[in-house]
């Protein structure tokens, strides 16, 4: 039977949508977050999405369930939920959902400033600034990021052949600079971006393997990252980031800047303790840093940070009940 209220905080993250769901949490089997990521996706994915799809989200919607720690020397553990699925990590969740939980009470820090969590992904640090018990911003130590794959090039209908590298940064995200046939997401429209990326993902897919060389539970290609020139002055560059069926990130994408930094630190472009400043597609930034090099399965990685803030807009009570028809929630593609 699919019954239950779910209380939930409504924020975002400059500009992107976090649901930090505070009741309703399955008990989850497992000693790890990843673990215990995969087993609500086996038996409880429906809580995901009846929460994320519409009626009661929409396209865009991600959210979050808060958790006790699974490690000794963490604050709390953090299940990420969006329309897309249950991912491994989440840069702008993480910070909305710090935001929301610290604001409300929900997260006690052992140290105040600084947290640790956490997530299917690993374990992040987290620093943050409270001013008038309101976050003022969050800045997340990611886990580390590598180029996965450089210079691959596909053939595209409609669009002809690019070239991309795929990169992780807590996702996998095929990169796409602009070329003869891209000329940059300041030059194309929404619509083209939503056109033309479930191709890309979908081909680059096929031509190239992605699975995490330390934890084979993180796999497949998930993301495409378009960049191009900045509008808000200040940024270094804009990006924006297809995700889920037909979603367009409106933040500049945590796990996307982290893999983006680590593709540009690859090719010599970046180097450590530089600042890099990332724009969305709506022009809101976050603050990216190299903090360090290091290494994943042998391959040269990074270890990213990444700054941003986030707004709480609401607070909601939702109600999932199988009297509904549409319990489980539907998109429309």
């Amino acid at each position: 039977m699919k019954k239950g209220t779910y209380f939930c905080i409504d924020a975002h993250t400059c500009g992107n949508p976090v649901r930090l769901v505070t009741s309703g949490h399955p008990v989850l089997d497992g000693n790890t977050m990843g673990e215990k990521r995969m087993h609500f996706m086996r038996e409880f994915d429906w809580i995901r999405q009846s929460l994320m799809f519409e009626p009661r989200g929409h396209d865009m919607m991600s959210g979050a369930f808060l958790y006790p720690p699974c490690s000794d020397n963490a604050d709390a553990s953090i299940l990420f939920i969006e329309t897309s699925g249950c991912l491994p990590m989440c840069g702008h969740g993480t910070i909305g959902t710090i935001t929301a939980g610290l604001e409300a009470g929900l997260i006690q820090p052992k140290e105040q400033g600084k947290l640790i969590i956490d997530v299917p992904a690993g374990q992040i640090n987290v620093e943050y600034q409270m001013t008038n018990n309101k976050v003022d911003w969050v800045k997340i130590y990611n886990v580390a990021a590598y180029l996965a794959h450089r210079d691959i090039e596909i053939d595209v209908p409609e669009l002809g052949k690019i070239k991309l590298d795929i990169a992780y940064g807590g996702n996998f995200y095929a990169i796409v600079e602009p070329q003869e046939n891209f000329p940059g997401i300041d030059k194309w429209s929404p619509g083209d971006i939503l056109k033309f990326s479930p191709l890309v993902r979908e081909i680059a897919g096929r031509a190239a393997e992605c699975i995490h060389p330390e934890d084979s539970k993180v796999t497949g290609l998930s993301h495409v990252l378009w960049t191009g020139a900045p509008k808000t002055e200040g940024s270094t560059v804009a990006n924006a980031v297809f995700y889920g069926d037909k979603a367009i990130d409106r933040s500049p994408c945590g796990t996307g800047t982290s893999a983006r930094m680590a593709q540009l630190h690859a090719k010599g472009l970046l180097k450590p303790g530089e600042k890099f400043v990332h724009e969305s597609i709506i022009g809101s930034q976050f603050v990216g840093t190299i903090e360090s090099v290091t290494e994943v399965g042998g391959i040269t990685a990074i270890k990213p940070s990444i700054q941003g803030w986030a707004k709480i807009t609401g607070y909601n009570q939702i109600l999932v009940d199988d009297d509904d028809p549409y319990v489980n929630g539907f998109q429309l593609v």
